[in-house]
């Protein structure tokens, strides 16, 4: 097993799959079944399946679709999208997910978090950021469903949804969604100083140097949408994965 995990994160919308540009106009990019097919041959470790309109819409999870992309993966599978209470998380379990993925309910309602760790274990439950820069570059919490950036620190934020039970980090730059021009790596090194549960940075990762760079700077994985569907400079739709030993190599300087 890799020491750092290298995650395709999969965007849902209406039962199809699509990718976003900072986190707009969502692009269909193919059926989600066959991209996990695809996946599968190419062994990757995890993957992440995220409803982006489930919270927005008001709804829960589609747990039929849910359940199909379970008993295809032979990976371990993590979802997020429309997760609002215990109840819908022991759903999504006793579908076959390994991980649930929570964002607007936990900043809603943090009690969720510590609930949910309390019944499944903290290693199953990931809590998600999504931090947007402004105009002057501060990077600020972001709410994609409301599309408005929040008041507070975000570090602190991040800290309370910690010590309220997430082991695990996504944390999202929505300036870098979709664009392959690289990590936030300021963004990772400033998590990472609040952090001591494991980090997974997403956003801008276009090659196996910018992996490394976002796990140099202090991520623990790393998840990716556009590097593993897009190819070439017209971004023509093909699902790809570094071959396990490109990967290997790729970390043998960090162990």
């Amino acid at each position: 097993m890799l020491k750092h995990r290298v995650i395709p994160a999969l965007l849902l919308k209406n039962a199809g799959l699509v990718k976003t540009l900072q986190f707009k106009n969502p692009k269909y990019v193919g059926d989600p079944i066959n991209a996990i097919r695809i996946f599968n041959d190419k062994e990757v470790d995890e993957l992440m399946v995220l409803d982006i309109t489930a919270s927005k819409e008001q709804r829960e999870p589609n747990y039929a679709l849910i359940e199909q992309f379970a008993g295809e993966c032979f990976m371990p599978l993590a979802y997020g999208g429309g997760i609002k209470t215990v109840a819908q998380a022991q759903q999504l379990f006793s579908l076959g997910v390994e991980k649930v993925c929570i964002q607007s309910a936990a900043l809603d309602n943090p009690r969720l978090v510590t609930e949910l760790a309390e019944q499944f274990g903290s290693q199953s439950i990931i809590v998600s950021l999504d931090i947007k820069r402004n105009w002057l570059g501060k990077a600020q919490l972001y709410n994609a469903t409301t599309g408005k950036t929040l008041a507070g620190v975000w570090q602190t934020q991040l800290q309370a949804l910690v010590a309220a039970g997430a082991g695990e980090v996504l944390l999202n730059a929505v300036d870098k969604d979709g664009t392959l021009s690289g990590s936030d790596l300021e963004l990772i090194r400033q998590a990472r100083e609040h952090l001591e549960v494991p980090l997974v940075a997403v956003g801008g990762i276009s090659s196996l140097s910018d992996i490394k760079a976002a796990v140099d700077a202090g991520a623990s994985a790393v998840a990716a949408g556009a590097f593993f569907v897009f190819h070439g400079p017209h971004r023509a739709v093909l699902i790809t994965y570094p071959k396990y030993h490109e990967l290997e190599n790729l970390f043998k300087a960090n162990t």
